[in-house]
């Protein structure tokens, strides 16, 4: 997480069996929307279990997507959360979160430049470009035999998780050019 507001110091959060969440450079109890506002201010805050010590920031960071999830205040499509899912115990798993991240990174460089442009969602579909062909990349590096495979005899030959990871692509190919052509649709560009 990257630090903001000018503090370097990484805020300490401690979390009590009672699910009670103490801050430690205030000395106060806080809630979840707390710690959102700190992630949205770029505050660097880690959790820790009370009593033993133990790392639980993912976890709470978590709880956080969840509860803004059910409060009808969703950002995470369902064919998303699908596939994430889906990627749970696969070969995919181990490259996913640096993907995400750096897509992520990456997403929130370009609204600092859409907030900026006269048109955004041009912008848009052009990151959208960039994100597919970057993990299109990615699905290279990490799995090489892929398009001989599909090249020589179609994703048959393939084993079951290169079947899989070749679907997964598919599909998120199949979705970036929807929504491409969505906006398209929407600016009445070709």
């Amino acid at each position: 997480m990257a630090k903001g507001n000018g503090s370097d110091d990484l805020i300490i959060i401690k979390k009590y069996a009672n699910r009670r969440l103490y801050d430690t450079s205030t000395s106060s109890y806080v809630t979840l929307d707390h710690l959102s506002e700190l992630v949205r201010e770029g505050r660097d805050f880690e959790v820790r279990d009370a009593k033993s010590g133990a790392d639980l920031t993912r976890q709470v960071l978590t709880q956080i997507i969840f509860e803004n999830e059910t409060k009808g205040e969703g950002a995470l499509p369902l064919n998303f959360l699908r596939q994430l899912i889906g990627f749970y115990g696969g070969g995919a798993q181990t490259f996913l979160p640096s993907y995400l991240e750096m897509s992520m990174n990456s997403f929130a460089e370009a609204q600092k430049e859409w907030r900026k442009a006269a048109n955004p969602m041009s912008m848009f579909e052009q990151q959208a470009k960039r994100n597919m062909s970057m993990f299109e990349e990615a699905m290279k590096l990490f799995m090489p035999t892929l398009k001989n495979a599909q090249s020589r005899n179609g994703t048959a030959s393939m084993n079951p998780m290169m079947e899989y990871q070749a679907e997964a692509l598919s599909n998120m190919q199949a979705q970036m050019a929807a929504i491409q052509k969505q906006l398209s649709d929407l600016y009445g560009k070709d």
